[in-house]
C-alpha cells in the first residue's frame, strides 16, 4: 500500500510532540496538537506532552472527572502530561519522570518496574519501558484524531513513521525505544537521531534557500540542550559532481544536564536569599520555588527590560494570604547562575571533571558531575578530533577545521545549529558564540537561524518520513554513531589464579548503513552451546578507523554497553559444545542491530540481538 502521510514523533525526556505532513514536498507540516488533562476536572490541547506520568492515589482517583476523547471512563489509573508533571511535582513519590534516561542506562532493567525511583508504590510502580510506552501510546491516539480530521478511514497504514532517539543512544536503548514503539501500537516505526531530525527541520524551513548558507569544507555543530539532557553532533558539507552533500562524524555522551538543572540551581540561590533574610522555607514550597524560578527565567531572558521577577510561595496555613512568603528572581542571579555558572568562558582545553570514586555511592540515574556545559561542549570538540583522526575519510572532511590551544586539538565548527528550549534565550545562543569566536581565534561562527526549538525535532523527523515515503530529497549520511563490538576470550595456557583476559572484536564499524550487512570473512570463532554463557558488548564512539574484524586489545576507548548470560540451543546433545562460527552484522533498515553466529558446514546459525534475545 502506498503511504500517504509522513509523521515524526519526537519521544522527549521532558517533552514529547508528534508532527504531520503529505506527500508533496510543499505541503506544510504541522504540529499535532495534544490532548491532556490540564486538572482533575478540566481537559485541553498542546503542542507538546510532557513526558511525565502520575500515579494517583485511592481519593485522587475518585476526583478525576475529566476524561481523554479515546477514553471511555474516566482515567483513574494513571495521568499523562502538563497535569501529571505540575502536580506530580508536588507528590514526587507519585512521579514517574526521565523515563528516556532510565531506557538508556545500562545498570538496570528498563523492563522492571522501578519507576517512580525511590518509590514504596510496590505493585503500582511502572518501568522505563512501560513509561515510554504509555507516552507513545498517547501521541498514537492523538495520530488517529488528527487523521480522522483529514480524512475518514485513514489509519497508520496510510503513514510513515519516524520515532526520535538521541544520537548518544547506544543499540541497547535503541532497540528498547522501538519496542515500546510497538506495544503502543506504532507497529514498524524507524529511528532517526534527534540532532539529525532538527538539521531536517532547518533545512525543511529553508525553502531551499539552506544551499545558500553552508559550503563545502563546512562543518556544523549541533548543539541540543533540552530539559533534561545535552547531546551534540558534528555535520560535515561537502561537494560531489557538483551536488552538496552531509555526513554526521561525530556525536557526544548523553549527558543528564539541561534546563532543569539550572531551575533546580537558581530556586537554590533564592532560597539562600531568604534565609539569609531569616526566612526558611520547608520541602514543599521549595518545590513552589523551583516551578517560579523556571518561570522567571524565562520571562527575564525574553525580557531585557524587567530586573527581576517576583515569585510568590503558597504555605499551608488556613488563611488565605497566611504565611505567604515573597521572594524575587534577580536579573544579576540569573546571569551568575545560569551563564557563568553553566556557559563560563573556559579555555577549550578545559574538560569537565570527573566525579571522584568512593567505595558506596547512591545508586540511580548518572547525572553529570560537572555541570559546566562549555566543558562538556570543549570535551566532545576534543574526542572528535580523536575520532577524526582514526579515519582518513573523515579527518579529510574536518581537516580545515582543526585548531590546538594549550596542547589541546579540536575540530572547530564554521555553524551551529541551537536546538532545545534552553536555547530560546538569546542571551545563551550568545554566550555559545562569544565561547566559539574565543576558541576560533576571535573570528566568529554562524548561526544558523530559523528552527523551532521546542518543535524542531518532530517536524524534521516528519520531513525525514516523507523523504523515506518519495525517495526524494537530501539524506545526512550517518549510519551507526558508534563502532560496536563483542567481547572475546583470549586463548592462552590455564596459569593458577589467572582470568584469560578479554578482547573484543568489531562487529559493526561507525558509519555502517542502515539495511546493510558485514561479515568477518575468514575468521571462525568457538560459540559454546547448551550451556549458560555470557556475552558482553562494547561501543566506541572515538575509534571510526576499525573494521570489521579489527581485534582491540586495550579497552580504554571502549564503553560496556550490556552484558548478558544466555544460553544457545546445542548443535548436538552434548552441553558447553564448542562449534566454529563465522560472525555476521546486519543494520536493519529500521535502525536496529542483528549479530548472527554461523556454522557454515550445517547451515545453522543463532541470532544474538543487543536486546539480548536469542532466536
Amino acid at each position: 500500500m502506498e503511504k500517504r502521510y509522513a509523521v515524526g514523533i519526537d519521544l522527549g525526556t521532558s517533552n514529547s510532540a508528534i508532527a504531520l505532513t503529505g506527500a508533496a514536498e510543499d505541503e506544510a507540516i504541522e504540529v499535532l496538537p495534544v490532548p491532556q488533562l490540564l486538572s482533575f476536572q478540566a481537559l485541553g490541547e498542546r503542542d507538546t506532552l510532557p513526558s511525565a506520568l502520575y500515579l494517583p492515589a485511592a481519593g485522587e482517583a475518585e476526583s478525576i472527572s475529566a476524561r481523554l476523547p479515546w477514553d471511555e471512563a474516566a482515567a483513574t489509573a494513571e495521568l499523562v502530561g502538563e497535569f501529571a508533571r505540575d502536580h506530580g511535582a508536588l507528590v514526587p513519590d507519585r512521579l514517574v519522570s526521565s523515563a528516556k534516561s532510565w531506557l538508556c542506562n545500562p545498570h538496570v532493567d528498563p523492563a522492571a518496574p522501578i519507576l517512580p525511583w525511590k518509590s514504596d508504590l510496590g505493585e503500582r510502580m511502572v518501568s522505563p519501558l512501560g513509561a515510554s510506552t504509555r507516552y507513545l501510546n498517547h501521541l498514537f491516539k492523538s495520530l488517529e484524531i488528527g487523521l480522522r480530521e483529514r480524512e475518514t478511514g485513514l489509519d497508520l497504514a496510510d503513514c510513515e513513521v519516524v520515532v526520535t532517539v538521541p544520537a548518544s543512544f547506544d543499540e541497547v536503548a535503541r532497540i528498547h525505544t522501538h519496542e515500546a514503539a510497538e506495544a503502543a501500537g506504532l507497529g514498524e516505526v524507524t529511528l532517526l537521531e534527534e540532532q539529525q531530525a532538527a538539521f531536517y527541520h532547518w533545512i525543511s524551513q529553508s525553502e531551499g534557500h539552506w544551499r545558500e548558507q553552508v559550503q563545502p569544507g563546512d562543518v556544523v555543530l549541533i548543539c541540543d540542550v533540552g530539559g533534561g539532557t545535552a547531546d551534540f553532533s558534528l555535520v560535515a558539507v561537502s561537494e560531489r559532481e557538483g551536488e552538496l552533500h552531509l555526513e554526521r562524524i561525530s556525536v557526544g555522551d548523553h549527558i543528564l544536564l539541561g534546563g532543569d538543572n539550572m531551575d533546580l540551581a537558581l530556586a537554590y540561590a533564592v532560597r539562600a536569599e531568604l534565609e539569609g533574610r531569616g526566612q526558611k522555607i520547608d520541602n514543599w514550597q521549595f518545590l513552589s520555588l523551583i516551578h517560579g524560578s523556571r518561570l522567571g527565567k524565562e520571562k527575564l531572558f525574553a525580557d531585557p527590560s524587567l530586573e527581576e521577577f517576583p515569585i510568590s510561595l503558597p504555605s499551608r496555613g488556613s488563611g488565605l494570604f497566611a504565611g505567604m512568603i515573597s521572594a524575587a528572581l534577580r536579573r544579576e542571579t540569573l546571569q551568575q547562575v545560569v551563564l557563568e555558572g553553566f556557559f563560563p568562558a573556559v579555555g577549550v582545553h578545559e574538560h569537565p571533571q570527573r566525579r571522584r570514586q568512593v567505595g558506596l555511592q547512591e545508586f540511580g540515574l548518572e547525572y553529570a558531575a560537572d555541570a559546566c556545559l562549555s566543558k562538556h561542549l570543549a570535551y566532545f570538540l576534543a574526542r572528535s578530533w580523536q575520532n577524526a583522526q582514526s579515519n582518513p575519510e573523515i579527518s579529510a572532511l574536518a581537516s580545515e577545521r582543526v585548531r590546538e590551544s594549550q596542547g589541546a586539538h579540536f575540530i572547530c565548527p564554521t555553524a551551529v545549529l541551537f536546538n532545545g528550549g534552553v536555547f530560546k534565550a538569546d542571551p545563551v545562543r550568545q554566550r555559545v558564540l562569544d565561547l566559539f569566536a574565543r576558541w576560533n581565534d576571535g573570528d566568529p561562527i554562524q548561526e544558523l537561524t530559523g528552527t523551532h526549538f521546542d518543535l524542531a525535532v518532530s517536524k524534521g523527523a516528519a520531513h525525514y518520513a516523507r523523504t523515506l515515503m518519495t525517495g526524494e530529497g537530501i539524506r545526512i549520511k550517518s549510519g551507526t554513531a558508534r563502532s560496536y563490538y563483542i567481547g572475546l576470550e583470549t586463548s592462552m595456557p590455564a596459569v593458577p589464579g589467572l582470568v584469560p583476559p578479554i578482547k573484543a572484536v568489531c562487529v559493526v564499524p561507525q558509519g555502517m548503513e542502515e539495511g546493510t550487512e558485514a561479515a568477518l570473512k575468514g575468521q571462525q570463532f568457538g560459540l559454546v552451546t547448551g550451556e549458560p554463557v555470557e556475552f558482553r558488548f562494547f561501543s566506541s564512539s572515538v575509534r571510526a578507523g576499525d573494521e570489521v574484524g579489527a581485534i582491540v586489545d586495550d579497552q580504554s576507548d571502549l564503553e560496556e554497553t550490556a552484558c548478558l548470560e544466555v544460553t544457545l540451543p546445542a548443535q548436538g546433545e552434548g552441553a558447553g559444545e564448542v562449534v566454529p562460527v563465522e560472525l555476521h552484522s546486519v543494520v536493519t533498515e529500521l535502525g536496529t542491530l542483528e549479530l548472527w553466529m554461523r556454522h557454515q558446514p550445517s547451515g545453522q546459525q543463532w541470532k544474538v540481538e543487543f536486546n539480548v534475545r536469542p532466536q
